[in-house]
């Protein structure tokens, strides 16, 4: 929205400081709105906008800032912010479409952990007296039942408070480079999540360059860019690999060749005939459109896929706990 703003009081000959003044003066979230007022007094005072853009590296990323340091360049900083709000838009769609996709599972998941600590704490405590009064034999999935109940009321704590340490310390590894190596290459090789981030990571790679490209960024400096925001080190670095090889006169297609489990022949190939095509922002684009549709089609085919299999899984969980509470009462009962 603060790139289309600027973008409209911008081609409307409207100055850039009082352009900043009036969009902050719009902005509900009152932190961003600092940052604008920040902004426009740094514009005011004679440095250009990319520059005073880069001193929120938070909010505006590399990207960002290049592009809008093209549009200064070039002067056509309209047109390249509107090109930003888009890619802005389409980035925030995909994400979108994945964490709705994850809405439902987290329900899922949630509302069963919900029931077993119910039964665990109050339903299962009063049952063992009860069975215990009567004297019977218990059926080995309601012994099992109490037993796990007895462990989490004794030593639940001590579990919990593991894992929140553990979580602690992997969230923390994995911030380090090692620990972000590790991630990545773990990622790539989940079976049914990794065609999946593949595709994500090969859409906004595309994109990016495309976008970097357009805006008039040297080839190398587009890769270096790219690399940083595609959001896996293992595709960061074969993309720096390709960086190098091209100040030695190899094309980038060359190079992302040699990497056929994270490039497939599509994308390489793709690449190949804008290279020799002259026009590579058309045919990566073309090709970020491509796989952004596969993306949309797997999250809505692992949906279809999912909902019923969580259903199952709750079913058989819930009829796993019925079974432990009501066999015992039917012995008593025949009793």
């Amino acid at each position: 929205t603060f790139s289309r703003q600027v973008a409209i009081m911008f081609k409307s000959q409207v100055p850039l400081v009082e352009s900043l003044h009036t969009i902050s003066q719009q902005s509900t979230n009152l932190a961003f709105k600092e940052k604008i007022l920040k902004m426009s007094e740094g514009v005011e005072g004679g440095a250009a906008f990319s520059k005073v853009l880069s001193g929120y590296p938070a909010v505006f990323s590399p990207f960002y800032v290049n592009m809008v340091k093209s549009g200064e360049a070039s002067g056509k900083l309209a047109e390249v912010l509107n090109k930003l709000a888009d890619h802005l838009e389409r980035e925030y769609g995909l994400l979108s479409k994945i964490r709705g996709a994850m809405v439902y599972p987290i329900f899922v998941v949630v509302l069963a952990i919900g029931v077993l600590l119910l039964t665990v704490f109050f339903v299962v405590p009063r049952l063992t007296e009860v069975l215990r009064e009567s004297g019977q034999q218990l059926p080995a999935v309601t012994r099992g039942v109490i037993a796990l109940t007895i462990f989490m009321r004794s030593w639940g704590w001590l579990l919990l408070l593991f894992l929140i340490a553990g979580g602690i310390i992997f969230i923390r590894w994995s911030r380090t480079r090692e620990g972000r190596d590790a991630v990545g290459k773990l990622l790539l090789r989940i079976p049914l999540l990794s065609p999946f981030l593949k595709m994500v990571y090969l859409s906004r790679f595309a994109e990016n360059l495309a976008s970097l490209i357009a805006g008039g960024i040297p080839i190398t400096q587009s890769l270096e860019i790219s690399a940083a925001i595609v959001g896996n080190p293992v595709y960061e670095q074969i993309i720096e690999e390709s960086k190098e090889s091209i100040s030695h006169g190899t094309q980038i297609s060359s190079t992302l060749q040699r990497h056929p489990k994270e490039f497939p022949p599509l994308f390489t190939q793709m690449l190949q005939v804008g290279e020799r095509a002259g026009n590579m922002e058309e045919t990566l684009l073309a090709v970020a459109r491509f796989y952004q549709q596969e993306v949309d089609r797997t999250v809505d085919s692992l949906l279809s896929i999912l909902e019923p299999l969580l259903i199952i899984t709750l079913g058989l969980g819930v009829g796993f706990l019925m079974a432990a509470v009501v066999l015992p009462l039917y012995q008593i009962g025949d009793v």
